[in-house]
């Protein structure tokens, strides 16, 4: 299996743990009534619930291009040394993310969003040259 594709594997992972945390401090939050109820009226989830959440979706927008990236890069035949970097730095950038929003870090948090956002666009790039 190819580094990238070893990423988005992880990538994946990640994102099953970061759901698995936002579900816990959601349904701590809100109570199991709300959790396992029709969801028509959610309260609006604050602290740390709120920041797991919008973590966890900023998560699932970034990895639609991170998976885009290692599609074209593996398909493509264009797996190198600097697709392979970019992947790895992606990965990175999304493990610091998470206790970035979820701690505040600013203006940290939009750094590291910045370079993971630059290494999968560097990665389609680089699959193009």
């Amino acid at each position: 299996m190819t580094a990238e594709l070893t990423v988005l594997a992880l990538a994946g992972l990640l994102q099953a743990v970061q759901f698995a945390a936002f579900s816990i401090a959601a349904n701590l939050q809100v109570g199991p009534r709300v959790a396992m109820g029709p969801r028509d009226d959610v309260p609006p989830l604050k602290g740390t619930a709120g920041r797991l959440h919008r973590a966890l979706n900023n998560h699932f927008e970034g990895l639609i291009l991170f998976t885009l990236a290692v599609v074209v890069v593996t398909l493509g035949g264009q797996a190198s040394a600097v697709t392979a970097t970019c992947a790895w730095i992606y990965l990175a950038a999304r493990l610091l993310y998470v206790p970035a929003y979820v701690l505040g870090w600013v203006p940290w948090r939009s750094v590291i969003w910045a370079v993971g956002f630059a290494a999968t666009m560097l990665m389609i790039l680089a699959a193009l040259v």
